[in-house]
């Protein structure tokens, strides 16, 4: 065994490899600038153009017609690159790339619910994997190079690097974090997000405004204990949206056979629930609206108001889209819903409003993902490190109240008695 791990370290600290490395992540952190840039104009332009809305069906299927004469094994987005983590050998079509960048674009230009996580793994696995195509590297270098893709483009796109580099070693397994990579997806991380920075790309900022009182204090605990309830709730809240994602996507396939047709219906759902709700709030990716009374994950830090059912209304909407097959990922709509959470329980609890948030923030995040240590680290940079404590209660409990089913299918769980099929 030392022999083995002897021979695994000297691979992924082989100066190619990080050379590789180096490159790749530079490339990542600048298409992941490229991407924000992007994403802010389109949201921008809907904003501004609220009728494109109703382009959704016709983007859906725009969308869906592209990647069935063009995709091929893209379709299979973040769980490829999982895929690929687990047996390497196949790489990571070059076309991923640009395929989810515009598909992505196009579902926020229109008002879909989506979110930008899945487009930049998918972009950095892209990438990492074109940059290392001719390189005659072994099979473990390979699933390295892809680990240090998916940490950068996470890093990058929410400007939280540490975070990026953690989740891309913890995601694949579960329970089995690949730490052989490790160095190397911090190496990275870093990279792509300061090389986001350098060329102007901002990310958003939050804030817990309210002063909460140390755990040390009387007041503290009784505040921990309120946040355990509530985590309680942010994992129960991570199982039944992977559940119903899951099981939303069935049936679109089993009742509509055409493909192209799926975002279509999906497109016209999504219509219709704007309809219902009487309300823009919940299209798009949610982070900031030009309207001060709307409700985005930036009123659950800075209003102090309490929006009982906003969490339900972004879960319907995320489902239906993301369920019909509209391009961006679950992540940021699942900070939306966990931060709306929060500030619903907060209110029921009599608990600090922005606090909540911020932990249902990650909370969610991490039970839906299975990453409880990233999303904890995420926190942290996020919302600094005087917090670190609750919210690492907070990403553990909801990940052990969150089942065996998340977001993302091609996740396997470690079992001591199991081998993994790749190396650790």
């Amino acid at each position: 065994m030392n022999t083995d791990q002897e021979s695994i370290g000297r691979q992924v600290s082989a100066p190619k490899l990080i050379a590789l490395t180096l490159s790749g992540s530079i490339l990542i952190g600048v298409a992941c600038a490229g991407f924000l840039w992007s994403l802010e104009a389109v949201t921008k332009l809907r904003f501004g153009h609220p009728w494109l809305l109703f382009l959704l069906p016709l983007a859906g299927v725009a969308v869906a017609w592209l990647y069935q004469r063009h995709g091929g094994e893209s379709e299979g987005g973040n769980n490829l690159i999982l895929d690929r983590i687990h047996d390497p050998g196949g790489g990571v079509p070059r076309r991923m790339a640009p395929l989810v960048l515009f598909g992505t674009l196009a579902t926020h230009l229109c008002g879909g619910s989506a979110g930008r996580e899945g487009t930049a793994v998918q972009m950095g696995g892209s990438i990492a994997s074109a940059v290392g195509r001719h390189c005659r590297l072994t099979p473990v270098q390979l699933q390295a190079l892809l680990m240090t893709g998916v940490a950068a483009g996470f890093g990058a796109v929410f400007g939280t690097p540490l975070a990026g580099a953690v989740f891309a070693v913890e995601v694949a397994v579960v329970g089995r974090p690949k730490l052989h990579a490790l160095p190397l997806c911090l190496l990275a991380s870093y990279v792509a997000d300061w090389s986001c920075s350098v060329v102007g790309a901002g990310h958003t900022h939050y804030h817990i405004r309210e002063v909460v009182a140390g755990t040390g204090s009387t007041a503290g605990l009784i505040l921990l204990g309120k946040l355990l309830l509530a985590s309680l709730a942010f994992g129960l809240m991570s199982r039944i949206f992977s559940h119903a994602c899951h099981a939303l996507s069935a049936a679109f396939k089993r009742w509509i056979s055409l493909p192209l047709l799926r975002p279509a219906v999906g497109g016209l759902l999504v219509i219709g629930l704007f309809f219902a709700t009487g309300t823009a709030d919940y299209l798009g990716l949610g982070v900031w609206s030009p309207d001060p009374g709307a409700v985005s994950l930036m009123s659950f830090f800075n209003s102090g108001e309490i929006h009982p059912w906003s969490w339900w209304w972004k879960f319907v909407f995320t489902a239906v889209t993301v369920s019909s097959g509209f391009k961006g990922g679950e992540v940021t709509p699942l900070f939306f819903i966990g931060a709306a959470l929060g500030n619903a329980l907060a209110g029921v609890m009599g608990a600090p409003p922005g606090f909540f948030s911020a932990m249902g923030f990650v909370a969610v995040f991490a039970g839906a993902s299975k990453t409880p240590l990233a999303c904890t680290l995420m926190g942290i940079e996020l919302f600094g490190m005087e917090h670190a404590l609750p919210l690492a209660m907070a990403c553990f409990v909801a990940f052990l109240c969150s089942g065996q089913v998340g977001i993302y299918r091609s996740q396997r769980f470690h079992s001591p008695r199991m081998s993994s099929g790749a190396p650790d």
